[in-house]
């Protein structure tokens, strides 16, 4: 597919591509990046992250170090390709709100006044563009191992993430949630989980949270103005909960899963912690370990 609009190298190496929906037009952002040298006779392994303009530095300079040193780190080489958007900033809120949000979705109030209604529930079109679109162009750049594939999302990347495998249980071997926001929308993503059949495939499922993702506020929101709003916004979230019964109810499946809350990590803070596991759990080189 020929892009929009491309750039780079930059950053250690990194491209990036800005590619247009093959259905709809939309422009979404595609970085790239892979070690220097030969791929493997398979391919690459590869790790796809969702909001790849708030990830892709962060994972790339992870990579690069922790894949010099496989000897004290079990951690060997691979690409990265991280999905996001035509901008400078962290991210797009209104194009991730509608991209991330699993159909059918709802829509609520603008971000702020004067602007558009907020939409979720194109999911289901990120979904094609992540598995065909964004494949396609990877493919005609990269040699990609087709069973080494896995996809990273936090927030409601992690919604996503979480709903791709129950709809499409074959399109990546690893999927890592971090943060998933699985009781958005009265928690329509468990009616997934409780028709959900691996159909023949053995998905790896990493599930995280950060520990002020619980009940308790991070010591520093204590006494802030908003501590009363926050309190019954975690409780109505369950954030720490809800990915450890994630967690168990896949086990139960017979699907091979990992969960971690990490110490002393916000919502926020806990990103560059879950994508570093991510790249543990998708590089590793002994895997047993």
């Amino acid at each position: 597919m020929t892009p929009l609009a491309e750039g780079g190298p930059d950053h250690a190496g990194t491209r990036w591509f800005d590619l247009a929906d093959s259905a709809t037009g939309a422009a979404r952002r595609i970085f790239l990046w892979a070690p220097p040298g030969a791929a493997p006779e398979r391919g690459w392994p590869a790790l796809w992250l969702l909001d790849g303009n708030a990830v892709i530095g962060t994972a790339v300079d992870a990579l690069r170090a922790q894949a010099s040193w496989p000897a004290g780190t079990n951690i060997g080489p691979g690409a990265l390709v991280a999905v996001g958007y035509p901008t400078d900033e962290a991210y797009d809120p209104f194009r991730r709100s509608w991209d991330l949000g699993p159909p059918p979705g709802r829509s609520y109030p603008p971000f702020h006044p004067g602007g558009p209604e907020v939409r979720t529930g194109g999911g289901a079109e990120m979904a094609r563009f992540l598995l065909e679109d964004a494949r396609a162009l990877v493919a005609a750049r990269l040699p990609l191992d087709p069973g080494r594939q896995a996809l990273f999302g936090h927030s409601f990347g992690g919604l996503f993430a979480l709903w791709l495998l129950f709809t499409r249980p074959g399109a990546f071997r690893d999927w890592i949630a971090a943060s998933p926001a699985i009781t958005w929308e009265e928690s329509f993503l468990l009616d997934h989980l409780a028709r959900f059949d691996p159909a023949g495939h053995a998905p790896r499922v990493h599930l995280s949270a950060g520990e002020w993702e619980g009940a308790e506020l991070a010591p520093f929101q204590r006494d802030a103005p908003d501590a009363g709003e926050r309190l019954a916004r975690k409780a109505r979230e369950r954030t720490v909960a809800a990915a450890l019964e994630m967690a168990g109810a896949l086990a139960a499946l017979g699907l091979e899963t990992a969960s971690e809350i990490y110490p002393d990590e916000t919502h926020m803070s806990v990103l560059p912690v879950a994508v570093n596991r991510a790249i543990r759990w998708t590089f590793a080189l002994d895997r047993a370990a």
